[in-house]
């Protein structure tokens, strides 16, 4: 496609698209994203969208982003951007500062109008002296005069017409980096299959867009982007929500048992409600509740009922849902409730990402109410995260709480499909015949690992009651007895605890025999990777230490943390899990890096909050 004589190869690149909130950057991205993990490159992304519904178009509040890291070795987002795709002044200003140093920038010079820079509180008319950018970084496109162009004969309206300079800037885009131009239309064909005329439009302006980076700025640097070495398979990119969505059928297939959701939407969960719905094709019932209570209650009426029941909720809807998961606790039924994390408390900042519900997850309802809780470390391994916490859920008769985040949730990885025999069968703990005919009870456990029976409505000889009020150990009846209670309370307390000897150990990665560990939790995996192996590179040697299994810990976890000099645990909160590895290593003192600012950590800023730490 391109004259090599002008394309420098790169490891690894970022890209970042801006504009208002409805220019369309997220498809642009996600597009652009799509194509290139099909071509074998690694990817990770990062949509940043505003808090406001819809503000002022051209406005500094109303600027939505995408970045999406593509190459070898990618585990983030990518702390700068190499090429920042502006559409209008508004995004030029407030994404300059995630531009690196010598960036190229991509800007539709047709909104540099008086009006436009007034809007983004520019004091001259030549924004770019304004803002101190190099004349020789800079593409100034006259997108919507092209666009209109492009589009004079199409008889669509202005306002269609603009609607597709998104796809105009993805063009220039794909010249620069050297994209497959079909394979972007083949996605884009995709998505616009019952609307013809619209995807032939879009398809001439994507054509016009790269034609017009080949032939006018043809002295300019393309790049070409080296792919990894990739096991054999089907590869997409693919988000947090949708791949927790999959992990759940993936589930129910290996269970036998049909999937239930109960939900109410809520940012940043409401796309696994949204995928789940897609699928009644797979036996799935997901059903849209009146509020997040009602969704939670229902889910567990699904798995009385024998589902594998599941809530989707954030921060909010899992306080509402407490007193629902203290009953599914004391009534022993697995319930897998979903919780992607954003900004609080109360509504806070709902498109934003913290890790500031863990203490929620682990201590958020009355009386003693034990839970196993987990947490996905990237946006594929919400699938197997997702598939985990069911899995335990039915083996072990509890609910689990999987947490995630926005940042992974909306982001996306590139992902090479599953094999069905990657994934176990999972054995629900059902009655057995025998048990029946011997007079089994309700809550008649397995003496290894205290779990009890699940018998499925309509069993002959397993009817049964479960509820709120406690029951007796032995006779499984009512019972107020304080003796009886401490016994039911320390053994479903020993059951969580038991989950311990069926999962895995922690691994310690980085350099292992270093003095220092970093630790994290959740959706900061990869930032936390990248950062370790820069620290190491440079001379600073430290372990890393990531956790997704959060209650119970893995059993060598506690051994594994003590060896260490200097405990340092980084997190989007104030110090939630430092606490909680406070509490169980009492002997040892646990550094902190903290960040809550709406935003997932730069890599920078945890080396140098690491060697700030080291230095003290």
């Amino acid at each position: 496609m391109l004259d090599n004589t002008n394309v420098k190869t790169l490891d690894r690149v970022v890209v970042r698209f801006s504009g208002d909130s409805g220019d369309g950057m997220q498809l642009a991205g996600n597009i652009f994203s799509n194509v290139s993990a099909g071509e074998g490159n690694e990817i990770s992304t990062f949509p940043d969208y505003p808090a406001e519904i819809r503000a002022p178009q051209g406005s500094l509040s109303g600027v939505s982003g995408f970045q999406v890291h593509i190459g070898k070795g990618v585990h983030t987002p990518g702390d700068q951007a190499d090429v920042l795709i502006a559409m209008n002044p508004a995004a030029l200003k407030t994404n300059l500062k995630f531009l690196k140093p010598g960036g190229i920038i991509i800007c539709d010079s047709d909104t540099f109008r008086e009006a436009d820079l007034k809007k983004a509180q520019y004091t001259t008319s030549d924004p770019v002296a304004e803002l101190g950018i190099d004349p020789q970084r800079i593409m100034l496109v006259p997108m919507t005069t092209l666009l209109k162009e492009t589009l004079k004969d199409s008889g669509m309206d202005p306002k269609s017409v603009l609607k597709c300079k998104n796809m105009l800037a993805l063009g220039i885009v794909c010249w620069l980096f050297d994209r497959d131009v079909e394979a972007v239309l083949r996605k884009l064909q995709a998505k616009f299959a019952k609307k013809p005329a619209v995807y032939e439009a879009n398809a001439k302006v994507i054509r016009a867009g790269w034609d017009y980076g080949h032939n006018t700025h043809s002295s300019m640097s393309t790049y070409r982007i080296e792919t990894e070495s990739v096991k054999p398979g089907t590869y997409t990119d693919v988000n947090g929500n949708t791949a927790t969505a999959w992990g759940l059928i993936m589930a129910s297939e290996k269970s036998g048992r049909p999937l239930y959701l109960g939900s109410y939407p809520i940012t940043p969960a409401t796309d696994i409600l949204h995928e789940l719905a897609k699928r009644k094709d797979l036996g799935v019932k997901a059903c849209q509740m009146e509020d997040e209570i009602a969704g939670v209650c229902s889910a567990i009426g699904a798995s009385f009922a024998g589902h594998l029941a599941v809530t989707s909720t954030s921060g909010p809807g899992l306080a509402l849902k407490s007193e629902a998961l203290g009953l599914a606790v004391i009534a022993e039924l697995p319930l897998v409730a979903i919780d992607v994390q954003r900004g609080g408390p109360s509504t806070g900042l709902p498109t934003k990402t913290e890790q500031t519900d863990l203490l929620q997850a682990l201590y958020g309802r009355n009386g003693e109410s034990p839970l196993c809780v987990l947490a996905a470390a990237s946006p594929t391994d919400c699938f197997t995260m997702a598939f985990e916490a069911a899995r335990i859920a039915l083996e072990h008769m509890t609910p689990v709480i999987l947490l995630t985040d926005a940042f992974i949730a909306n982001g996306s990885s590139a992902w090479r499909i599953p094999e069905e025999s990657d994934f176990p069968e999972i054995k629900p703990r059902f009655v057995s015949k025998d048990q029946l005919e011997a007079g089994w009870r309700p809550y008649d456990r397995d003496d290894k690992d205290k779990v009890r029976y699940w018998a499925l409505p309509g069993t002959e000889g397993g009817q049964h009651r479960v509820g709120g009020l406690e029951k007796d150990f032995k006779t499984s009846v009512i019972s107020t007895d304080g003796t009886n209670h401490e016994k039911m309370v320390m053994t479903r307390r020993e059951k969580i605890a038991r989950i311990a000897d069926d999962i895995p150990e922690l691994k310690i990665g980085g350099q292992p025999d270093a003095k220092t560990v970093l630790v994290g939790w959740g959706g900061t995996y990869g930032h936390l990777l990248t950062a370790a192996n820069e620290l190491n590179a440079s001379g600073t040697p430290v372990a890393l230490a990531h956790f997704r299994y959060i209650n119970p810990l893995p059993k060598n976890a506690l051994e594994e943390l003590s060896r260490y000099d200097n405990i340092i645990v980084a997190e989007l909160n104030t110090g939630m899990f430092a606490d909680y590895l406070q509490s169980k290593l009492p002997g040892k003192y646990i550094h902190r890096i903290n960040k809550i600012e709406g935003q997932p950590f730069m890599v920078k800023e945890l080396t140098d909050g690491v060697k700030s730490i080291l230095n003290d």
